[in-house]
């Protein structure tokens, strides 16, 4: 292996270049994602039926119980299936 050495200009002008072309990817590929995907209608209606039974898990001052969102979640899937 031959090993290069470089100057601390040389090596600051490298990682200079290589910073660059990493932010130049990054806003191509940000300019690509701006579109959100489109929520399925079973992922509406799950959000609805948790709504609905997330009081029924949470205690007085707005706290879940003890596996309180565990259970929500599982009772709201049970619902939306339906």
């Amino acid at each position: 292996m031959a090993t290069v050495t470089l100057t601390l200009d040389e090596y600051e002008a490298l990682r200079a270049l290589i910073g660059s072309e990493r932010e130049s990817e990054g806003a191509t590929l940000a300019a690509e994602e701006k579109k959100p995907r489109k929520a399925s209608a079973y992922s509406k209606r799950y959000g609805k039926e948790f709504k609905k039974v997330s009081s029924s898990y949470k205690k007085k001052n707005g706290q879940w119980m003890k596996n309180g969102f565990r259970d929500a979640v599982r009772a709201a899937h049970k619902l939306a299936k339906k």
